[in-house]
C-alpha cells in the first residue's frame, strides 16, 4: 500500500513540475517593453504596477498560451478606463496584437502610423476619444475584420490604403468626425464589408458609386454629410441591406422606385433633403419596412400606405412635406404601428374614426394640419391605450378646448396643443392623466383660473401654459410637482421617432427640454409663493408679463438647478433678495418693470447680466446707474456743482471725479456687455456629445 502511495506521489510530481513551469512563464520581453513605453504616455487611468514583471496580469492585457520561453500579448482591452494621454507608437511592436480596444476614453493627439501596420490585428476600437489628424497612410491590415473610429477629431479625406489592404475587413465606422471630400473608390476593394458608418461628417459628391459593389452590406449610414445629387437607382444592387440611412444631405429629385429589390430593408430614413415626387410604389408596398421617414422633404400626392403589404410597420414619418388630402384612414389597417408622424403637411378634415383601433400607437404628431373638431379628435384618440405622445398644435383653429368630456388618457406622458386659438377653460379631464410628464397648451385663447391638484402629477417636469388669459392666483400645487423636486423621480422623460414641432417654428427633442414652468403672458395675480424654492430640479421659470405682486421671495435661491428666472412686466415689490447670487447656473436673469427698489446683488451671476433685465424700477440702483425709464438711454451725469469759496468741500477733485466716474461706469457697462450684449463666439462642433 506505501509502495503505491509512494509511486502515486512521484507521477504526480512529475506532472506538476511542467505545469507549474508553465503558469510561470513571463510575458515576453519585446511585448514588455511596448507596454511600459505605452504605459508612459498615459498620463492618469491606468494602474498598472511596474514592480510586477508579468505584464500578462496587467490590467486589460491578454496573453496567449505559449510554453516555451514567454507568452505574447494578444488583447489589449482599456475601454472605458478614463485614460488621459497621448498613444505610443511602441504599441505597434505587440506585433501579435488580434484585439485593441482603447475607446470610451480621454486619449487625444496623433494615431502613430505605424499602429495600421500590424499583421495580426482583428479588431481595432478607438471610438468616442479626443484623436485628431487623417488615418495613417501605408496601412497594412490583412486580418483586420472589425474597425470603429467614430467619435473623435479624425478629418482629411477617405483615401487611406486600409481600404485597399483590408480585404476580409466586416465592419467600418469613421461617424461623427471631420471626414471632407468624395468617397474612396478604394472601398470596392472591401468585398466582405457588412457594416457601413460614415455619418456625422462633412463628405460631398453624388451617392458614392463604389458603395453600389458591396454585396454583403446590411447597414449603410451615410446620415448628415453633405451628398447631392439623386438617389442611385444602384441601390438595386444592394440587395442584403437591413439599413439604410440618407438623412440630413442635400438629395434631391425623385425616389426610385427599386425598393422591390430591397426585400431585407426593414429601416429607410431619408429625412432633411430635397426629394419631391411621390411615393414609390414598391415602397409603399414594401413587405419588409419596419420603420420608415421621409420627413422633411417636398414630397407630395395622397398618403397610399399599403397596410394589408405592409405587415411589420411599426414606424411612420412623413410630417413636413407636401401631402394633401384627408388624414388616410387606411392607415388605421397598420396594427403594428406604434409612432406615426403626419404633421405640417396639406392634410384637412377630422382624425378618422377608425383610428380607435391603433392599439399599438405610442406617438401621434398631427400638428399643422389643418384639422378640425378637437372634441371628436380626443374622443376617438383615448380608445388607443398606449398613447404616451400627442401633438395636436397648430389645430382646430378657435375652437372650444372640451373641459368636461368623458375623456380618459391614463398612460399619456406628453400632450402638446399649442397655437390653436382654443377658447375655453383649464382641461379638468387631464386630471386622469396621471402620468403625464410634459403639457403645453401655449398660445390659446383659454381663460378663467388654473386649477389645483398638481401635486398628483408625479412625473409632470414640463408645463407651458403661456400666452394664455388665465387669471387668479398662481396653484400653490405647482411648487410641489416631484418632478421637479427630486431628480429621481423624472429621470425617465418620452423619447420620439420624430422631432416635436413647437409652434414658435422650431423643432426640438423631447428628450432635450429643459424642467420648466412657464406661465407668463397670462393675468395671473396675488404673490409668488416662497414654496418655489423646493423645485431644485427647475432649470426654467417664466412668468413674464401678469399681475404678481408683493416681494421676490429669498427662498427662491432654493432651486439650485435654474438657468432662467423671468418676473419682468409684474407690480413686485421690495428688494432683489442678495440670496439669489448663489444661483450659479442661472444664465438669463430680468426683474425688468416692476417696482423693486434697493441696490442690484454684485456677486454670483449678477455682473454678467444686462441693464436690461433692471431697466423699468425707479428706485432700483447698481452704482451711479438708477433704472428708470426712459430705459433706452443711460442717465444723464448729475449736475456738476461749481466751487464757491465757501464750499471748499466741492472743490476740482469733485468737478472732475462725478464726469470721471459715470464714464468709466457706462464703460464697465459697455465692457461687460451691459448695454451691447457681446457677440457669441462661433460655435465648434464637439463630437462626443453627438450631432
Amino acid at each position: 500500500m506505501s509502495y503505491l502511495a509512494f509511486t502515486f506521489i512521484l507521477l504526480m510530481i512529475s506532472f506538476k513540475t511542467p505545469f507549474m513551469r508553465c503558469q510561470n512563464v513571463s510575458c515576453n520581453s519585446t511585448d514588455l517593453r511596448a507596454l511600459i513605453s505605452f504605459s508612459n504616455f498615459i498620463e492618469l487611468g491606468l494602474d498598472w504596477s511596474s514592480s510586477e514583471p508579468n505584464c500578462c496580469t496587467w490590467t486589460g492585457v491578454t496573453c496567449d498560451n505559449s510554453t516555451i520561453s514567454s507568452r505574447r500579448a494578444v488583447r489589449l482591452e482599456l475601454g472605458a478606463k478614463k485614460l488621459v494621454g497621448k498613444l505610443s507608437e511602441s504599441l505597434a511592436d505587440l506585433d501579435q496584437l488580434r484585439i485593441l480596444n482603447l475607446s470610451h476614453n480621454l486619449l487625444q493627439g496623433y494615431l502613430p502610423g505605424k499602429l495600421f501596420g500590424l499583421q495580426k490585428l482583428e479588431i481595432l476600437d478607438l471610438s468616442n476619444n479626443y484623436f485628431v489628424g487623417p488615418i495613417p497612410g501605408g496601412s497594412d491590415l490583412p486580418l483586420i475584420r472589425y474597425v470603429d473610429i467614430s467619435k473623435n477629431g479624425f478629418n482629411g479625406t477617405l483615401y487611406a490604403t486600409i481600404f485597399e489592404t483590408s480585404p476580409h475587413i466586416q465592419v467600418l465606422n469613421l461617424a461623427n468626425n471631420y471626414f471632407t471630400g468624395e468617397v474612396s473608390a478604394s472601398f470596392v476593394s472591401c468585398y466582405y464589408l457588412q457594416h457601413l458608418f460614415l455619418d456625422g461628417n462633412d463628405l460631398t459628391g453624388n451617392f458614392p458609386e463604389s458603395l453600389l459593389q458591396l454585396r454583403d452590406l446590411h447597414t449603410l449610414n451615410i446620415q448628415d454629410n453633405l451628398f447631392s445629387g439623386s438617389l442611385n437607382e444602384g441601390i438595386s444592387n444592394l440587395s442584403n441591406l437591413v439599413e439604410l440611412d440618407v438623412s440630413f444631405n442635400r438629395f434631391s429629385g425623385i425616389l426610385p422606385d427599386v425598393f422591390e429589390s430591397l426585400g431585407k430593408l426593414e429601416h429607410f430614413s431619408a429625412r432633411s433633403n430635397m426629394f419631391y415626387g411621390h411615393l414609390p410604389k414598391s415602397l409603399v408596398n414594401s413587405p419588409s419596412i419596419i420603420t420608415l421617414d421621409l420627413s422633411s422633404n417636398a414630397l407630395s400626392g395622397i398618403i397610399n400606405i399599403n397596410c394589408s403589404a405592409m405587415l411589420h410597420l411599426s414606424s411612420l414619418s412623413l410630417g413636413a412635406n407636401q401631402f394633401f388630402g384627408p388624414v388616410p384612414e387606411s392607415i388605421s389597417s397598420c396594427q403594428r404601428l406604434s409612432n406615426l408622424n403626419l404633421g405640417r403637411n396639406n392634410l384637412s378634415g377630422e382624425v378618422p374614426y377608425a383610428f380607435k383601433d391603433l392599439q399599438a400607437l405610442s406617438s401621434l404628431s398631427l400638428s399643422n394640419a389643418s384639422l378640425v373638431n378637437i372634441s371628436s379628435a380626443l374622443a376617438i384618440l383615448q380608445h388607443c391605450k398606449n398613447l404616451t405622445s400627442l401633438f395636436l398644435g397648430d389645430n382646430f383653429h378657435d375652437e372650444q378646448m372640451p373641459r368636461n368630456m368623458n375623456l380618459h388618457f391614463r398612460n399619456l406622458k406628453t400632450l402638446v396643443i399649442p397655437h390653436c386659438g382654443l377658447r375655453g377653460q383649464f382641461p379638468i379631464w387631464l386630471g386622469s392623466s396621471k402620468m403625464l410628464q410634459l403639457l403645453d397648451i401655449s398660445l390659446n385663447q383659454m381663460t378663467g383660473t388654473i386649477p389645483s391638484g398638481f401635486h398628483e402629477f408625479k412625473f409632470l417636469f414640463y408645463m407651458d401654459l403661456s400666452h394664455n388669459s388665465f387669471t387668479g392666483e398662481i396653484p400653490v400645487s405647482l411648487t410641489e410637482l416631484e418632478g421637479l423636486i427630486r431628480k429621481n423621480v423624472s429621470e425617465e422623460r418620452p423619447s420620439l421617432g420624430f422631432p416635436l414641432f413647437k409652434a414658435r417654428n422650431m423643432y426640438k427633442q423631447i428628450s432635450s427640454f429643459r424642467p420648466t414652468l412657464d406661465l407668463s403672458y397670462n393675468k395671473l395675480s396675488g404673490l409668488i409663493w416662497p414654496s418655489f424654492g423646493n423645485l431644485k430640479e427647475l432649470h426654467v421659470l417664466n412668468l413674464k408679463d401678469n399681475h404678481l405682486s408683493g416681494n421676490i421671495p429669498d427662498s427662491l435661491s432654493g432651486m439650485t438647478n435654474l438657468e432662467v428666472l423671468d418676473l419682468s412686466q409684474n407690480e413686485l415689490s421690495g428688494e432683489i433678495p442678495l440670496s439669489l447670487e448663489e444661483l450659479c447656473f442661472l444664465s438669463n436673469f430680468n426683474v425688468s418693470n416692476n417696482q423693486l427698489h434697493g441696490e442690484v446683488p454684485e456677486k454670483g451671476q449678477f455682473p454678467t447680466f444686462p441693464c436690461t433685465s433692471f431697466i423699468g424700477n425707479p428706485g432700483l440702483t447698481c452704482g451711479l446707474v438708477a433704472y428708470s425709464p426712459p430705459a433706452q438711454t443711460p442717465p444723464p451725469p448729475p449736475p456738476v456743482v461749481f466751487p464757491s469759496d465757501k464750499m471748499t468741500i466741492m472743490g476740482w477733485p469733485f468737478v472732475f471725479g462725478v464726469p470721471t466716474g459715470f464714464v468709466i461706469t457706462v464703460g464697465f457697462c459697455f465692457v461687460n456687455g451691459w448695454i451691447f450684449p457681446r457677440p457669441e463666439k462661433r460655435k465648434v462642433r464637439v463630437t462626443r456629445i453627438g450631432r
